[in-house]
């Protein structure tokens, strides 16, 4: 089975192809430009490189949300995209952080996927891996990060990944070795760990109307649409 990945939550593009248990392409780059400029081409030169076309892939997976609010819509419109002009290529969206915790898929123990949301406040997912399976076992959220990790328990060890990974460290763990931080290789998004992610949820791969972002949180616009509805209100 072959599937593509594209993720464009964060800072990095990401774009990789797997065929089951193989990693056949992957190019991951932190880029200043924007994710409409740089992930389209990536896909064509990963599909060349491959001698594949769109009719070879099984599913196109993107990074879902949290992150980017402009870099989740770019990557949901270009799955989307491809798949209207390829009706049997199906797709899915995965969890930003449940991709992230594939990241650190060989490490056995409890993973927290961190990125920043702003000052104070991270998107945060809780999950345990045994080396071969992830599972979530505290939903995602957007938190405090006082409110999550001041007392959070590491008895047992805690992998720490994402682009909020060593801040919190050093905020709350810097003294505790039995707190980790994925190396610098294995801490931001990458499409390989979202194609694993992807081929354990295979079977909720759907078509390209099903596909949307989650943002955990409310967009801009929805907090200003919200704001003058408060305002006309109070005015009356």
């Amino acid at each position: 089975m072959h599937i593509l990945g594209i993720d464009t939550s964060g800072k990095t593009a990401s774009v990789a192809v797997t065929d089951d248990d193989k990693l056949l392409w992957e190019k991951t780059v932190y880029t200043r430009l924007t994710h409409s400029q740089v992930i389209l081409p990536m896909v064509s030169e990963a599909l060349k490189e491959l001698e594949l076309s769109f009719s070879d892939i099984d599913c196109a997976a993107i990074a879902k949300g949290p992150g980017s609010y402009t870099g989740l819509r770019i990557g949901c419109a270009a799955v989307k995209g491809m798949c209207m002009g390829q009706e049997s290529l199906k797709c899915i969206g995965i969890s930003t952080l449940e991709a992230l915790s594939f990241n650190c898929l060989p490490y056995s123990g409890r993973i927290a996927a961190a990125m920043f949301a702003r000052q104070g406040i991270c998107y945060a997912g809780i999950y345990e891996s045994d080396g071969k399976q992830i599972r979530n076992i505290r939903p995602d959220e957007v938190i405090k990060e006082d409110e999550l990790f001041s007392s959070f328990d590491v008895s047992e060890g805690l992998m720490l990944v994402g682009d909020n990974a060593a801040a919190i460290k050093e905020k709350f763990f810097a003294d505790d070795d039995r707190v980790l931080t994925a190396p610098i290789s294995r801490r931001m998004q990458q499409a390989s760990s979202l194609c694993l992610a992807a081929a354990a949820h295979i079977d909720e791969a759907s078509s390209a109307e099903e596909l949307s972002v989650s943002y955990l949180q409310a967009t801009k616009a929805q907090k200003d649409k919200a704001h003058s509805e408060n305002g006309k209100e109070d005015a009356k």
